[in-house]
């Protein structure tokens, strides 16, 4: 960035006030890091711009230190071949002895420390209040289009909350994409293609003809397992009758069987990630890839690009050579064409389709097809850097110390819809986001479901309902909330005020990272934060007083504290009560 030509906020607001600048939704760790990069380009004004350094505007770990802090002088020593120390001396001058700032320090080898009067505070809380719900939108993304696929769980069976820690993590990654001003699709991939699907269907039929008595044989333990085969066999014998298998051909009846237990599988999945407040704005289905000819197609501009080879009768791409383990198959010796070559199709779908970033979240026992269908998109002439995973590490449920067992093999699995029914949706996906995706998480249904401050998503939703009943008592009491530019708010000056009001201000940094590297829980450690912050300031200071000035500034605090914790809570698809 070419500091000395850029259209400086800075330099135009050094007579008429810091913060002044008509972009009333920056925040200010933006606005101190452009007057610090305006002061770079006048110290550095020989230096080629391509060569400085990035200017990089911190809050300190102790606020002793201040509001913010830099290490720009450092940074900048090596390029000017001078005492760190003396570069932050000059820079701190450069910043000027104004009202804006009330202080800028020089700390250790060439640290800047700056800290900024209480009334440079209040007046971001103006812009805060002002801008409501839609403080921390941004234009950061300029519509560039993304794809976000998640969830994508084989149509064989229920959800487990395995795909509903998926489910959540996709669906906020979308929501914070979206107020980050990226343009962002939300995508089904449904695997209803392969011998998995042949499987459901022969596993139906195995327990439709049991309901009729006429195996008694022990159900093999390579079918589908669980009780929700048995109803869906009882279904359709109450649909379709109890003569659908020809016993001289049984398999003629197969597709009928596959196709009825897909598409009321597929049903029940958008039922649950409807009740978890989930709806795609595409399903794309994998078989519709064979039939439309789309892998085909890519099976041959492989070939034309010289990335298959032909051994033992099937057809091989040399995923070795890029990094992969060994080599992959895309054509089986009989014919068949393996999900790998439908997977590069389905990608090489998105980007015809003209997404400038596919994002995938996948369970993290996916982590080695990462590099190979990396790989693969870079032999098809697709910068993998577009290529995003997010994987997702395993879930555990637990009630209080005890562990909840679960077992795929035997059917016996925790569902994704048994866990919303008993904890809610709002608890579940506050749980399922409070941690790193690639980290594990142990969820606890009993803390999940108690009304008490150890309760993580209680305890933010409790801090805006809080927030909501003491909007009511002043209400009733007929103070009502100042609305003009004018309100005064120079009575917020203790420090709890001024930390609140900093948290504020950092809404957007957050969503603006949380974006960037693809990471939704950074929201549900900001609003944890928040709601802290405010607790602590409740139970010390009362906000409706006898005080009419201080009712009415307090207000504004309080009533933009709300709209934030509404704005982050939205983000991770969780609901802001009025009451509790």
């Amino acid at each position: 960035m070419d500091v000395r030509r850029r259209d400086s906020t800075c330099s135009a607001t050094m007579k008429m006030g810091l913060f002044r600048s008509h972009r009333t939704w920056v925040h200010m760790r933006n606005l101190i890091r452009t007057c610090l990069e305006e002061a770079v380009g006048h110290l550095a004004a020989d230096v080629a711009a391509d060569i400085l350094p990035e200017v990089v505007v911190e809050p300190p770990r102790d606020r002793q230190f201040g509001d913010f802090a830099s290490n720009i002088a450092m940074q900048l020593a090596r390029v000017l071949k001078r005492n760190p120390r003396d570069i932050a001396v000059e820079l701190a001058a450069m910043l000027g002895e104004r009202e804006d700032i009330a202080a800028v320090d020089v700390a250790g080898p060439g640290f800047i420390n700056i800290t900024l009067p209480p009334s440079a505070w209040t007046g971001q809380l103006r812009r805060i209040f002002q801008r409501g719900t839609r403080w921390g939108e941004d234009e950061g993304g300029r519509g560039r289009r993304v794809m976000v696929e998640f969830v994508s769980a084989n149509p064989t069976g229920p959800l487990h909350i395995g795909h509903g820690r998926g489910a959540a993590v996709g669906d906020s990654l979308v929501r914070i994409l979206r107020k980050a001003g990226y343009t962002v699709i939300s995508e089904y991939y449904i695997n209803d293609a392969g011998n998995q699907m042949e499987t459901l269907g022969r596993s139906l039929q195995r327990r439709y003809l049991e309901l009729a008595g006429e195996i008694n044989e022990s159900y093999p333990e390579t079918y589908y397992q669980g009780e929700y085969l048995v109803d869906l066999a009882r279904r359709l014998r109450e649909e379709r009758g109890t003569e659908l298998v020809d016993p001289t051909d049984p398999d003629a009846s197969l597709p009928l069987f596959t196709e009825y237990a897909g598409r009321l599988i597929l049903d029940g999945i958008s039922d649950d990630l409807a009740a978890f407040g989930i709806r795609f704005d595409n399903w794309t289905s994998e078989k519709q890839l064979f039939e439309d000819g789309r892998v085909d197609r890519l099976i041959a501009e492989l070939r034309e690009r010289g990335q298959l080879y032909e051994q033992d009768g099937a057809l091989w791409f040399p995923a070795s050579r890029m990094g992969d383990e060994k080599d992959r198959v895309v054509v089986r010796s009989n014919g068949v064409k393996t999900y790998f070559a439908s997977d590069i199709a389905y990608h090489r779908d998105k980007d015809e389709r003209g997404f400038d970033v596919m994002v995938d979240v996948w369970g993290a026992d996916h982590h080695g097809y990462v590099p190979r269908l990396a790989a693969a998109l870079q032999a098809v002439g697709i910068d993998s850097a577009r290529f995003v995973v997010i994987l997702v590490q395993l879930v555990s449920l637990m009630r209080g110390e005890q562990p909840v067992a679960m077992s795929t093999r035997a059917g016996q699995f925790v569902t994704l819809r048994e866990v919303i029914d008993e904890v809610g949706k709002d608890a579940a996906r506050f749980f399922f986001l409070m941690r790193r995706p690639d980290s594990h998480l142990d969820f606890d249904l009993e803390l999940a479901k108690s009304q008490s401050n150890e309760n993580p998503v209680y305890y933010v939703q409790y801090a805006h309902a809080r927030i909501c009943s003491i909007l009511r008592t002043a209400a009733e009491k007929g103070v009502a909330i100042p609305q003009t530019a004018a309100f005064d708010l120079s009575s917020l000056h203790l420090e709890e005020e001024l930390e609140l009001i900093r948290k504020l201000d950092a809404f957007p940094v957050v969503v603006e990272t949380a974006a960037a590297v693809f990471e939704p829980h950074r929201v549900s450690y900001y609003v944890s934060e928040l709601a802290a912050l405010f607790h602590s300031y409740y139970n010390r200071h009362r906000v409706v007083s006898e005080d009419g000035a201080v009712t009415a500034a307090r207000l504004v605090l309080v009533q933009a504290v709300r709209n934030i914790l509404q704005s982050g809570l939205e983000l991770l698809g969780v609901d802001a009560p009025e009451s509790m």
